[in-house]
């Protein structure tokens, strides 16, 4: 593992899926101009409408959003995680699936999301994932990358179930994924700390690419993607408008935190 550049994304996606491929391609080029070699996606990057209109575009949005991510890596020369988008597996139902690519365009791993957003949220609003998609079964695997660390995946609602990370972190992660579309109302007082949290307990950087704004009437998204350090440091934040946060993974400062503080070799319930 060498020192390098990673960028978390940030977009406004909408139920347009071609508009939204043009907008990820345009700062996806702007986060390799800055030098970025790890380039992370939110959950939703190619299409986030209704659920309706998600099934019923499945089979295109699952194809062009796989081509895109191998398009792109290939041009750029750079590892992309497309944090989440349907997958079909049958008429009814998709897989919310992030894709992690490697510069030659090859699929590196894969990772069906588990904890599925079925929620009463305070402000009114009411979401139900499971009504379009299946959860996955599997527990996220971690790609180890001679270049970039090992990479554990995650999508967004899990970040809110610890033993998810842990397991990447037994798995031998330095850098949780954590790509999301985090409603407004619960992102302003969970979002950070959440992220800070997964970071400091698992003494690893996280890359959190986010969604942000309005994305059709009824939904709005928290923004502020983030990288932050294995001491809980926030390195990158993007804000509330579309863009890229960018900062360095240093395996230095990630074998100082843990020589520091040695949290996983201290566990006692494993």
């Amino acid at each position: 593992m060498k020192p390098y550049l990673a960028a978390a994304i940030q977009m406004t996606s909408l139920p347009d899926l071609e508009k939204n491929l043009v907008e990820a391609e345009e700062l996806i080029e702007l986060a390799v101009r800055q030098g970025a070699e790890l380039v992370g996606l939110p959950e939703n990057f190619s299409f986030l409408g209704t659920e309706e209109d998600k099934i019923a575009q499945a089979e295109a949005i699952a194809q062009k959003s796989e081509k895109f991510l191998k398009t792109m890596a290939q041009r750029f020369q750079v590892s992309i995680l497309g944090g989440g988008f349907p997958v079909p597996v049958n008429g009814e139902k998709v897989y919310n699936t992030a894709l992690l690519i490697d510069p030659s365009g090859t699929e590196l791993t894969r990772y069906q999301k588990v904890h599925l957003f079925d929620v009463n949220v305070p402000d009114g609003n009411t979401y139900r994932e499971s009504s379009t998609v299946m959860a996955g079964t599997q527990l996220p695997t971690v790609y180890h990358s001679e270049q970039l660390g090992g990479l554990g995946l995650s999508v967004c609602y899990d970040v809110r179930f610890p033993e998810l990370y842990r397991h990447l972190a037994y798995k031998g992660a330095d850098i949780l994924f954590v790509p999301a579309a985090f409603t407004a109302y619960t992102g302003k007082d969970h979002w950070q700390v959440l992220l800070q949290a997964r970071a400091i307990e698992n003494t690893c950087y996280v890359i959190a690419p986010a969604q942000t704004g309005r994305h059709y009437a009824t939904r709005r998204t928290h923004g502020h993607a983030m990288i932050i350090d294995p001491w809980g440091v926030i390195l990158a934040d993007a804000g509330e408008k579309p863009g890229v946060a960018i900062a360095e993974i240093n395996p230095v400062r990630l074998d100082q935190v843990r020589r520091q503080m040695p949290s996983l070799q201290h566990r006692v319930f494993v």
